[in-house]
């Protein structure tokens, strides 16, 4: 979870994170996880972590989806997050699916020169859509 307020705060939007420690832990680890993890470690610590589920697209099948890839920042630049994310295209191979896919903030240019170097096509036109807990009950 602190890597998930530390990545928060870097997106500016700190108070987005309203997910609780025990909800985190249910969906990663309770009787039907719905996401897994790789992580990095340094002497016990976490100091990275590549978070996934499975996505289903109507037109290119079972799909990697990556949800968040971030490293503290006191280990930015150490190629911590190049591991995360080559294991995650190994995952993404291993598991047999079509492809993965992300999200990145436009304005997040050291992300975007980091996924360019893979080749990773960056599309523009789509815009997110969600209705939060409390819209939902009000229809």
């Amino acid at each position: 979870m602190e890597l998930v307020h530390e990545l928060a705060l870097f997106e500016r939007a700190p108070e987005e994170v309203t997910v609780t420690l025990a909800e985190f832990e249910d969906a990663g680890f309770g009787n039907n996880p719905v996401w897994k993890a790789f992580v990095a470690e340094d002497e016990g610590a976490i100091i990275g972590l590549a978070l996934y589920y499975v996505r289903y697209s109507t037109w290119k099948g079972r799909r990697l989806y990556l949800e968040d890839l971030v490293v503290t920042e006191a280990y930015r630049g150490k190629g911590i997050g190049k591991l995360l994310f080559e294991v995650i295209m190994q995952e993404t191979r291993d598991l047999g699916f079509s492809g993965m896919m992300w999200q990145v903030l436009d304005w997040n240019e050291p992300a975007i020169k980091f996924y360019n170097k893979y080749e990773a096509n960056i599309e523009a036109g789509w815009l997110n859509a969600t209705l939060s807990k409390e819209q939902l009950t009000r229809f």
